[in-house]
């Protein structure tokens, strides 16, 4: 709305015009985030491990994968952790997402 403002010859900034828009109550429309509606047909799988009480290691694992931006791509972090003790099991590093890479950790 300010570059649209100052190419028609009214000089004004981005602070100035955000503050005109909330006086009168304007507000931009847009796209909304909508990560927590599931698509229609989604299967939603129950959460097995809601009554489960965790008493020893190896009764449950979990597993982690995370990226770190690089200079030029990222780099994958596999952990597979201990639910009980949170020890890390075993972990992989990698840079790419591939399936053969995950399989390799038991090995």
């Amino acid at each position: 709305m300010a570059a649209l403002l100052s190419a028609g010859g009214e000089p004004v900034n981005r602070k100035r015009v955000q503050r005109l828009m909330r006086r009168m109550g304007i507000a931009a429309l847009g796209p909304r985030q909508r990560t927590s509606k599931p698509a229609p047909g989604q299967r939603i799988y129950p959460y097995l491990l809601r009554e489960l009480v965790i008493e020893r290691p190896n009764q449950v694992w979990c597993a982690d994968i995370t990226y770190l931006p690089m200079g030029r791509g990222f780099l994958y972090v596999v952990a597979i952790m201990d639910w009980y003790s949170r020890a890390v099991l075993a972990w992989w590093l990698s840079n790419t997402m591939d399936g053969y890479q995950l399989l390799r950790l038991g090995a």
